[in-house]
Parts: structure tokens; sequence; C-alpha cells
């Protein structure tokens, strides 16, 4: 006899984990992980706190963007929750009255933690290109890094950069604004 077959995650799953921990649904698969570390939270206020102003708020930047911290997005079947997401306005002209976002943005940051880094890497990566985000931020807290994706029109991702330490970057699609990333990590 084979094993049995896994019951497919559904959104009700979700109530259903401990309130220390966040959940996701990725291709039907529950998946669990604590909470955010004090520095992991650091590094996602940081980089969230030099792109909100100048891209959502349009203060020293263009403006014409949504920008939300850990926004629950439904795409297609799965519940995703990347530290951060954002939407051009056209796209996603106002906030839906439901939790979760159905339209897929055009840009996620994920911050990796030991925990998250495979699940990030080879889950959610593939989920978001098949559904169009166009660009992916990865940031290592650890290894203090930082690479940016772009997505080709194939549906693969392209490594457009891949940052570290103090290197002060301009990086699609935030790359009028310059970000210092010794300013991101907490010592």
């Amino acid at each position: 006899m084979g094993a049995p077959a896994k019951k497919e995650a559904k959104y009700n799953d979700l109530f259903d984990i401990p309130e220390n921990m966040i959940g996701e649904i990725i291709n039907g698969e529950l998946h669990t992980m604590p909470r955010p570390s004090p520095k992991h939270s650091m590094v996602v206020s940081s980089i969230g706190g030099e792109i909100v102003n100048p891209f959502s708020k349009g203060r020293g930047g263009p403006g014409g963007w949504i920008i939300l911290f850990e926004p629950e997005l439904l795409i297609d079947k799965n519940i995703l929750v990347p530290d951060l997401a954002g939407w051009k306005k056209e796209r996603l002209p106002d906030l839906p009255e439901t939790n979760w976002i159905e339209i897929s943005p055009d840009w996620v940051c994920e911050v990796l933690s030991p925990s998250t880094v495979q699940i990030d890497k080879t889950k959610k990566m593939p989920v978001y290109a098949n559904h169009k985000v166009r660009h992916t931020w990865l940031i290592d807290p650890i290894a203090k890094t930082l690479d940016i994706f772009k997505l080709l029109n194939a549906g693969g991702w392209e490594l457009l950069g891949s940052f570290a330490g103090n290197d002060k970057v301009m990086a699609e699609p935030f790359h009028e604004i310059e970000i210092n990333l010794a300013d991101l990590w907490t010592e």
C-alpha cells in the first residue's frame, strides 16, 4: 500500500495554526513558520522605509506605487505572504475589502531566514514567475546580501545583480533612488 494522499490545504486551514506562526499555502500544501525575528523585522522595516516615502507617498521620488508590509496574496490557489509587496497604482487603484489581494504584485521582497530560505527560493519564486510578478528581491540579513531578479518574457528569472555589505544600490523597479545597504543591517 502506498502512503495516504495528502489533503489539499484550504484557506480555512490557516485559522488552525497558532497565533505566533505565519501560514502560507503553496501548491496546495500548508507551510507554517515562526513570526520573524527582531533582526529580520528590522531589515524589512528598513528596506520598506527606503521605498515607501519616494514610491508610495511621492516624497523624494516619483510616487505611483502601493507598498504593503506582509500582505496576504491570493494567487490562484496559493496564499503567499511576502515580507513586502508593491503594485503600480494603475494596477491596484483601490485596496480590496478582503484580507487578501488577488492581483499579483509588480514587485515582491522576501527577507530570507533559515526557516524560510528554501521555501522562498524553490516554491514561492516559481509561483511569482507563473503569475507575472515582474521583480523579486531576496535579502539575506545573515550574509548581508541583496539579489535583484527580473522576470523574463519566457517566464524564468534573470539575476540583474547581487549586492552585499555596504554597497549602494539603484535597482529595478526602484532605480530612481539609491539604497545604502549598510542601513539595512543591524550590528
